[in-house]
């Protein structure tokens, strides 16, 4: 396999659930670690939202991996951010190579039309 080129610097974000003073809570992201990455584009379509329609385009993001269960390792529901305006949903992460030097996240970017 050859080596990714690892050019682009993203940020690693959790969702934090914050109580609202009313009995519920609201959905928060907070920053676990910067990591670089290579990022590929794959498929783009439109996808209807809540009040307009999305174009939503898959990608897939190579990190340097990270050990298993470490905070730093992505994991689904986890987002990568770039530059805090694109914001790249984790769909799912495997290895990508058999050596464990790398791993590939499956992610989506969603924007408004």
């Amino acid at each position: 396999m050859k080596a990714p080129d690892l050019n682009r610097k993203l940020t690693l974000e959790s969702a934090v659930q914050v109580p609202d003073g009313a009995g519920g809570y609201s959905t928060t992201w907070a920053a676990v670690g910067s990591l670089w990455a290579d990022i590929r584009a794959g498929s783009g379509r439109e996808v209807a939202g809540i009040e307009v329609n999305l174009s939503a385009v898959t990608y897939v993001i190579t990190l340097r991996a990270v050990k298993a269960g470490s905070p730093q390792r992505p994991t689904p529901g986890q987002r990568l951010v770039e530059g805090g305006i694109r914001r790249f949903e984790i769909l799912a992460v495997t290895e990508a190579d058999a050596s464990g030097r790398y791993v590939k996240c499956f992610a989506r970017e969603e924007a408004p039309l």
